[in-house]
């Protein structure tokens, strides 16, 4: 959420920002509420205190003996002008808060100006893709070969998008995210932190997914109480905060989750149906960084390359994208975005997106910190980023490390994961 004082204040200033991101702004609504609200409150001031006036009339009249009956009639119609701006006030405030919850974040200063993918900045690659001498099969026809990829049961089981895995690349998927775990727990010492699945509408307001994206997400109904499947563990990672006050020696909180991660794909339409690219249901190694202002920008710097890490200690070429304003997340103020080589498509696709929030999602929240030379307390800034989507990365090292007969090699960072096994076979 935006701060009011800005919607207040510089509301030209953030409707042009905003336009960036291809987001038009009703600045003339928002004008014409915010003069409403102006309005209903100096009214209700001023019947507060004609009201104040006449109830001491009231007392002084009753103490020399005086008729009050017009005076009582006066301050009981003054109480029910009260009651009517009362209610005045809650329906333009809830607008002004509808309107705001809707608003996506302001892109930072950095962010280029663009309105899709094709306005991203490329900052750097790793790597050097792989030249075959052979004609490259992409993951599904890999997966296929022994029946480890199975798209058929699980259209029978559930319907399309989703994926069953057997066998050698079911141990190579689960040791993808072992030894994502592993290295983020460890080297780079985020909290391995396990979550719920399922969370309330409150947690996801809070990061930002209610309630503009709701078809976008899983719900359920649990003792008729709407709950939602987590499209991401950013969701309870970052809503850990929520309505709490971190004390400074805990700032930055780093956390990490390897998690089940369900979305609708509404608005995917028929892109990459085929095999495990965008599914309904997948596995997701998160990070989420908790911290004070004057740290988010370095902050994000670290957990992008914490993503780095994982794609190079695999061994498989990347590039780091910023993203453009009109590509961004909802809640992102300034996002990078990996994007790992997959051989069969001869391009880079996207397998992390790491996202500044600056006081966004802390504002919807009411996460704060305590800053002791003031002992007031300040939003904090949230991060979250994948360190990495574990079935992209599955399909990363299926491809880039394929042989001519359909073999696929094992990474040498996973195999003290796959008990012995060096090669699927």
């Amino acid at each position: 959420m935006l701060d009011p004082v800005l919607l207040r204040g510089q509301l030209e200033d953030v409707a042009r920002r905003l336009a960036t991101r291809g987001f038009e702004l009703d600045t003339a609504a928002i004008e014409a509420l915010e003069a409403r609200r102006k309005a209903v409150q100096v009214e209700t001031q001023e019947l507060q205190n004609t009201r104040n006036t006449r109830s001491k009339a009231i007392g002084m009249a009753k103490a020399k003996g005086e008729d009050t009956t017009a005076l009582m009639a006066e301050v009981a119609n003054i109480a029910d002008r009260l009651k009517a701006n009362e209610a005045t006030l809650a329906d333009v405030q809830q607008k002004l808060a509808d309107i705001s919850l809707s608003l996506p974040n302001l892109p930072d200063a950095s962010v280029p100006v663009g309105g899709d993918e094709s306005g991203n900045a490329e900052m750097h690659r790793w790597g050097t893709p792989r030249t075959f001498g052979f004609a490259v099969k992409d993951h599904v026809e890999l997966g296929e070969r022994k029946g480890w990829l199975d798209g058929e049961v699980a259209a029978k089981l559930s319907g399309s998008r989703f994926t069953v895995l057997r066998g050698e690349l079911a141990r190579l998927h689960r040791a993808l995210a072992q030894f994502m775990l592993d290295l983020h727990s460890g080297e780079h010492a985020y909290v391995e932190t396990n979550v719920p699945l399922i969370v309330n509408a409150d947690s996801m307001h809070g990061t930002g997914q209610l309630p503009k994206f709701e078809e976008d997400l899983f719900s359920i109904s649990v003792n008729e109480s709407k709950r939602y499947l987590i499209p991401t563990s950013e969701v309870p990672l970052t809503n850990i905060v929520r309505d709490s006050i971190v004390d400074a020696e805990h700032l930055p909180m780093r956390m990490t989750a390897h998690s089940l991660c369900f979305r609708a794909e509404a608005g995917s339409g028929g892109r990459d149906v085929r095999g495990m690219i965008r599914q309904h249901q997948f596995e997701k190694v998160e990070l989420v960084s908790i911290c004070k202002s004057d740290e988010s920008d370095a902050e994000h710097e670290r957990m992008t390359r914490c993503a780095e890490t994982v794609l190079e200690k695999l061994g498989l070429p990347y590039r780091r994208m910023l993203l453009c304003t009109g590509d961004m997340g909802f809640a992102a103020r300034k996002t990078f975005d990996l994007e790992v080589w997959l051989p069969s498509q001869n391009t880079y696709r996207e397998i992390s997106s790491c996202s500044n929030c600056g006081d966004f999602q802390a504002r919807r929240m009411l996460a704060r910190w305590r800053n002791p030379e003031t002992g007031k307390p300040e939003l904090v800034h949230t991060l979250n980023g994948s360190g990495v989507a574990v079935g992209r990365a599955l399909i990363a090292v299926m491809e880039n490390y394929q042989n001519a007969d359909g073999t696929i090699e094992v990474p040498e960072v996973l195999k003290p994961y796959m008990g012995g096994l060096t090669r699927l076979a």
